[in-house]
């Protein structure tokens, strides 16, 4: 009885953790790897299990760090259940063709350049048609109802906030010798008194722990810098006469940052602009968001009783977009504006064309508003690098840089220790792993945990295991 540690060790993304329980296989999590692009090429080929060998997948949420890579495991062979909470099921349905939709387009688009010089085409990780077989597989499961995905383990799901849907994955092994034991897998942790999303939730009597440590060494700004950054950033440009063009992640960073633009306009402090949701992904998601109240915290649910249009996530000025005509039209947009557009680490989709034809012009302003992670193109521009290279071609970055510091899904180092405390309370507490984190954060972490009073803590590589029961 084991869990192997196969993504999100000792970096971000690619969250993949694999539970060996008599005989079966559960994996947690089947996220795609983010980086370099030929190293992020061969880890998202490469799977280093047999996708056949599994029994059921446990989906902690929809990001595509987490759940970007359930294709290729159905490509490869995989015929059981992936469960995931109700939310994060209606989310990946939208998220997962998204996500092929623009491997095939972006692949397309490289390849018209390899041809031109003689070289070998790409080929998409996956395409639409296994991302339709990936949903066929998934089954929805509602908080606080547990459920079994393999015998002897029963699963309950708990609210994490991060997202629409997020769990902590609270599993429950009854082995045919031996004591019962709890491990409970973190997902990704949220902040508490955020926007939109209820606070993460604690579990009792933990044996085992596998959790995120992401900023396990730094403690975020207040949440009300987000929203006067973002007040600064947009009178700023606007006075300027350019484009503020937001990269944010469709799902949950770019309806947080709807929602703090509303609130900004309806306090009558958002100048003229015309505001541009340029994701399809984004349009599809916040309908979700609307369909799901039982995830939305009380800020929330009170905002939408006491507005006028009972829209917290819609306003004058605010356009979603989902035809690729019209997206392309914003190239010829002269006027101030704000566009909002996927990915958030810049690594693909709409975004990329908008920084292409804009990141020169020093009247842009270029707002970032969540963790990028190591040799993406988003660290790139981030860590002020001059040139960058966008679809293979160099630019000058011009445009002015920003970061929303305060508008983080993720817990910091204090909110992660108050609640890794709570798991402890009952003293059962034998191990914890420290997973979506780089080494450096995740070492501070280590040793806050240490002082705590929680000892026995391990920062898995590729590869590295930890023993259970």
């Amino acid at each position: 009885m084991k869990v192997e540690f196969w993504g999100a060790a000792q970096t971000v993304t690619g969250s993949k953790h694999l539970i060996d329980f008599q005989g079966k296989k559960l994996l947690l999590d089947c996220g795609i790897f983010q980086g370099r692009r030929k190293e992020a090429f061969r880890k998202n080929r490469e799977l280093p299990f047999e996708a056949a060998s599994l029994d059921a997948v446990i989906l902690s949420h929809a990001h595509i760090d987490h759940s970007g890579n359930l294709p290729s495991l159905v490509r490869n062979g995989f015929t059981g259940p992936i469960h995931a909470t109700t939310a994060s099921r209606d989310l990946a349905v939208h998220m997962l063709l998204d996500s092929a939709k623009i491997q095939e387009s972006d692949v397309k688009y490289v390849n018209k350049k390899r041809k031109r010089n003689g070289q070998k085409p790409f080929e998409p990780l996956y395409e639409q048609k296994d991302a339709i077989l990936t949903i066929k597989r998934m089954r929805s499961q509602d908080f606080g109802v547990p459920f079994e995905p393999i015998p002897g383990v029963v699963c309950t799901y708990y609210f994490a906030g991060h997202m629409l849907g997020a769990a902590i994955v609270c599993l429950d092994f009854t082995p045919d010798s031996g004591e019962p034991f709890r491990l409970v897998f973190s997902g990704d942790l949220g902040r508490s008194e955020v926007p939109i999303l209820r606070d993460p939730e604690n579990v009792e009597n933990v044996d085992y722990l596998i959790m995120e440590a992401t900023y396990g060494d730094r403690v975020h700004k207040l949440g009300g810098d987000a929203e006067a950054m973002l007040t600064r950033a947009a009178k700023e440009t606007y006075a300027a006469g350019g484009k503020l063009i937001i990269p944010a992640f469709s799902v949950g960073r770019t309806q947080e940052i709807i929602y703090r633009l509303n609130c900004i306009h309806e306090a009558g402090d958002l100048p003229p602009f015309q505001v541009f949701v340029d994701s399809p992904l984004a349009v599809n998601a916040t309908t979700v968001f609307r369909e799901h109240v039982e995830c939305l915290n009380e800020e929330f649910i009170e905002q939408l009783l006491k507005e006028e249009d009972q829209d917290p996530l819609g306003f004058r000025n605010l356009h979603y977009i989902r035809k690729a005509e019209d997206s392309k039209e914003l190239n010829h947009y002269k006027k101030p504006c704000i566009i909002i557009s996927a990915s958030g680490m810049c690594e693909g989709g709409r975004i990329l064309h908008h920084l292409k034809n804009n990141i020169e012009n020093p009247s842009t302003t270029i707002l970032f508003t969540g963790y990028q992670a190591p040799h993406t193109l988003g660290r790139r521009i981030l860590e002020g690098h001059k040139e960058v290279r966008i679809y293979g071609e160099p630019h000058q970055v011009k445009a002015k840089v920003m970061k929303l510091e305060a508008s983080s899904g993720h817990a910091d180092s204090d909110g992660l220790l108050e609640w890794a405390q709570g798991l402890a309370k009952s003293g059962r507490l034998k191990n914890v792993a420290l997973v979506h984190c780089e080494l450096e954060p995740a070492s501070r972490f280590a040793e806050r945990l240490r002082e705590s009073g929680i000892n026995n803590v391990m920062i898995p590589a590729p590869g590295d295991t930890m023993k259970l029961g």
